[in-house]
């Protein structure tokens, strides 16, 4: 769990880390390649404003977490509750690891309970602000970018439905050759 989030903070060679953070930090990677080259989501990221569609993949990560929150039931047997509860103790226990920047933010990411927060449409736009806040320029185009997601909010939604099972098919094909 925690190697799959550890792929969106470590930008360097993977080698040093245990091995199975190491396949899941590459996993991440695979994932995010294959979300961007993926028609259903280049399709979203043209109904972008123009001057907001270099944050459309940032802004459609967080709106694809919202639309797996409010649909988990029809994505997954696991308990949803459960799920991020677990993930909170993993990355607790491996503090220690977590490179400067997420061992900053892991503490108020446990204690705001964030994860949980993108059920709500609330929690899409305080996440891109967030984001936003932290980019050194234009970060009022990715806070922005939330008008894109209400305006299109409909579409986005169904295109995740129709491509959300092709990724699960995608990391499960993936995680198998990785062994």
């Amino acid at each position: 769990m925690v190697g799959a989030m550890l792929g969106d903070f470590v930008k360097a060679d993977v080698s040093a880390w245990p091995p199975e953070m190491a396949r899941e930090i590459t996993l991440h990677r695979l994932i995010d390649s294959y979300t961007d080259r993926h028609p259903e989501v280049a399709a979203a990221r043209a109904r972008f404003a123009p001057g907001r569609r270099r944050f459309a993949g940032i802004a459609l990560d967080v709106f694809y977490d919202h639309a797996l929150s409010r649909q988990w039931d029809r994505h997954s047997d696991q308990d949803r509750a459960a799920l991020i509860a677990d993930f909170y103790r993993a990355l607790d226990s491996h503090a220690a690891l977590l490179p400067p920047r997420l061992a900053a933010l892991a503490p108020r990411l446990i204690a705001h309970d964030w994860l949980s927060a993108y059920a709500d449409w609330d929690g899409v736009r305080i996440s891109l602000e967030r984001m936003a806040q932290r980019l050194s320029r234009n970060g009022e185009l990715l806070r922005d970018s939330v008008l894109d997601l209400e305006t299109h909010y409909a579409e986005f939604s169904a295109g995740f439905e129709r491509f959300f099972p092709e990724l699960q098919q995608y990391v499960v094909t993936t995680r198998a050759a990785m062994v």
